[in-house]
């Protein structure tokens, strides 16, 4: 990034959807109550394409809060509009109780055959930072796992009728449980319902979280009327930032999220600035309070303010991306340039050279649909790995 990024506070896009960005923002902001609806009181005085902002609140993932947020303003809003957005607000309530139904489900039987298990994005996080599931737009059902309970979880949820979408043998499996990350399940209440994960990132990004430490950390939230385990606050900061920074930042609803934590009062920022410098995560730690701060004015902490203020290459990132999410540009997850983006985004070389190590030559699924070797020569999907990734890049 040049030092010429680095301008004020991100608010309009250039893409035309200049009022309907600013009422989005206002809505999601966390400002005080009256300050909120002073803005969203400013953003409703211009032409409101209704529809367009409806596909924009979709798209970020920040429908319910838009409800909730317009909800109070029906009268400057037009009656059709506020009808279709309360169809979405219903809909999404709807997928809530399924959700929550089919979690309670999963949960139970892990819980009966003592295997731990906790929901740590979806309903809990929901339930957590906003105290309401159904403030939060559903998605799937996100379960970290130890990853010595796997075949004993997909034993399970088998029986509950979720089938797993992919298909290893025993040594690409293995292979898998250290390279991979997550295994998602269709079952006959939604394709790819259920995500188990038994760490936070695939390997190559070079982001170590102790899955153990995890679950030591963690803490009670009743979800649906049952009290489960989720992830504790703190670490919730680290690992919902590394999440939005895997994404480039492209959803609005990740920065909200980060906006409810860095107003919970009793939150140990020095602890997570410690964990941060000792993951090798204090850029993207960062950009992400400075994202937060910068497009819906969440206060810095106090704590650790001085040090994210004064990191410029942090400043120049958030002001660079604040852009692109405003802009829309879309982020293209299998480029060089994305590569190069998140080696960059690391501040120690020693993980930035693992990035680059790790993505050239961690087999995965892919390289095991492509060409199928003996288990005696295993080993050379790493070339595998290598020629593709190479291909890849080339354009080829």
């Amino acid at each position: 990034m040049k030092a010429a990024d680095e301008t004020g506070p991100v608010q309009t896009p250039a893409t035309g959807f200049d009022s309907e960005w600013s009422l989005l923002l206002a809505a999601c902001s966390a400002l005080p109550a009256s300050e909120r609806i002073a803005r969203i009181h400013a953003s409703l005085r211009g032409p409101i394409r209704w529809n367009a902002l409806f596909h924009l609140a979709d798209q970020h993932g920040v429908t319910c809060l838009l409800f909730q947020s317009l909800s109070g303003f029906r009268d400057a809003a037009p009656p059709k509009e506020m009808s279709a957005l309360d169809q979405r607000y219903q809909a999404n309530l709807h997928r809530v109780l399924l959700t929550a139904r089919e979690l309670i489900r999963v949960l139970e039987s892990l819980d009966s055959l003592s295997i731990e298990a906790m929901p740590y994005k979806g309903l809990a996080l929901a339930e957590i930072l906003y105290g309401d599931v159904a403030a939060r737009q559903s998605g799937d059902i996100d379960l970290l796992i130890h990853s010595r309970d796997f075949a004993h979880v997909v034993k399970a949820v088998h029986e509950l009728g979720y089938a797993a979408q992919l298909s290893l043998s025993e040594k690409e499996q293995l292979s898998y449980l250290v390279s991979g990350y997550e295994c998602s399940f269709d079952s006959a209440a939604g394709n790819n319902l259920l995500e188990v994960q038994w760490a936070l990132q695939p390997r190559f990004y070079a982001v170590d979280f102790d899955v153990q430490d995890l679950f030591r950390r963690a803490v009670s939230v009743t979800v649906a009327g049952r009290v489960t385990r989720t992830l504790s606050p703190e670490d919730l900061v680290l690992v919902l930032s590394v999440h939005a920074a895997k994404h480039m930042w492209t959803r609005l609803i990740w920065l909200c999220d980060i906006a409810r934590l860095m107003q919970m009062p009793a939150l140990d920022w020095n602890w997570i600035e410690r964990q941060a410098s000792s993951l090798g995560i204090v850029r993207i730690l960062r950009v992400t309070l400075l994202l937060t701060n910068q497009l819906l004015n969440a206060a810095l902490p106090q704590k650790i303010k001085p040090s994210t203020e004064n990191d410029r290459e942090a400043r120049i990132w958030s002001q660079s991306i604040g852009r692109e999410l405003a802009s829309a540009i879309s982020v293209d997850v299998e480029s060089w340039r994305y590569f190069r983006r998140m080696m960059r985004l690391r501040e120690r070389r020693s993980d930035r050279c693992r990035f680059l190590w790790r993505l050239a030559l961690t087999p995965g699924p892919s390289e095991w649909k492509s060409v199928r070797l003996p288990p005696r020569l295993f080993p050379l999907y790493r070339l595998v790995r290598l020629s593709r990734l190479a291909a890849r890049l080339a354009g080829v």
